[in-house]
């Protein structure tokens, strides 16, 4: 059937080269996948294997001791703290680390090149990994974990940062330049006015992801609460370890609730 422009009504949305490609992405997966499964040895169906002894293990942790919950609340705070610190100082050393990463600020092209190498090694290393080389080196504690999540939450700021700072317009930037204004004049009637929402909202994003990193670089040693959570599953104190589970999931949805209403405010 012809419309009124005299070209006929499409019977399908997708082409024959639109299947093909996605028959072929499929398969590939597909062959991928089984290759992967073979190789390790894993496969979806031994989650079903093993479903007995996943029941046994869930009914191991309920219910919950909420005696327990006394002994959380101050490794909590210590969390908290934990990200708190974390964040400020990451917050800090990204400022000159997003700058010199940026093109339209950094001149120099092998100062950029530098920097930007830098902050991708830096992001390539596994935060628990870098949990464990501090334990190692300053022992059990917080200030292993607070190293630890500083280096990754410097990684993941910075490079956000500067890619932001990379798409703003540049037209204030050539016009301050073009008027004599230096460097540091431009960086901040510039740049820092277009940037400064999402910094905020960055910022926030971090401090979310180091409040459950925490959690993790605390079974390693690393303070927090995930290292009271370590200790109770190695006791084979489930029904402890379940409140604590249940405080933790609590405490990070009130968090993320609290965050995610600033980032809409901000931005």
């Amino acid at each position: 059937m012809d419309n009124k422009l005299g070209s006929k009504i499409p019977t399908s949305l997708v082409g024959p080269k639109t299947k093909r490609q996605m028959t072929v992405t499929m398969s590939v997966i597909m062959i991928l996948y089984l290759i992967s499964a073979i190789k390790t040895e894993s496969f979806v169906t031994e989650l079903f294997y093993g479903f007995e002894n996943i029941m046994m293990m869930v009914g191991q942790l309920f219910p919950p001791n909420p005696n327990y919950a006394q002994a959380v609340w101050p490794k909590l705070i210590e969390t908290l703290h934990m990200a708190i610190i974390a964040t400020t100082v990451a917050i800090v050393l990204c400022v000159p680390l997003s700058l010199l990463a940026a093109n339209n600020v950094t001149s120099n092209k092998y100062l950029y090149n530098s920097v930007r190498m830098f902050l991708n090694i830096l992001r390539t290393i596994p935060d628990i990994i870098l949990a464990v080389i501090f334990v190692g080196l300053f022992g059990i504690g917080v200030f292993p974990g607070i190293l630890a999540l500083i280096i990754f939450s410097l990684g993941i700021l910075a490079k956000l940062i500067s890619e932001t700072i990379e798409s703003i317009d540049s037209h204030p930037l050539e016009a301050m330049t073009a008027s004599g204004a230096n460097k540091l004049q431009v960086i901040w009637f510039a740049v820092v006015p277009q940037v400064l929402p999402q910094f905020i909202s960055f910022g926030l994003y971090v401090f979310e992801i180091n409040i459950r990193a925490s959690v993790v670089l605390g079974l390693v040693g690393a303070g927090g609460v995930g290292q009271l959570l370590n200790q109770q599953i190695n006791f084979f104190n489930y029904q402890n370890a379940m409140m604590l589970i249940v405080i933790i999931f609590i405490a990070v949805i009130i968090i993320d609730y609290i965050s995610t209403k600033l980032r809409e405010a901000i931005v």
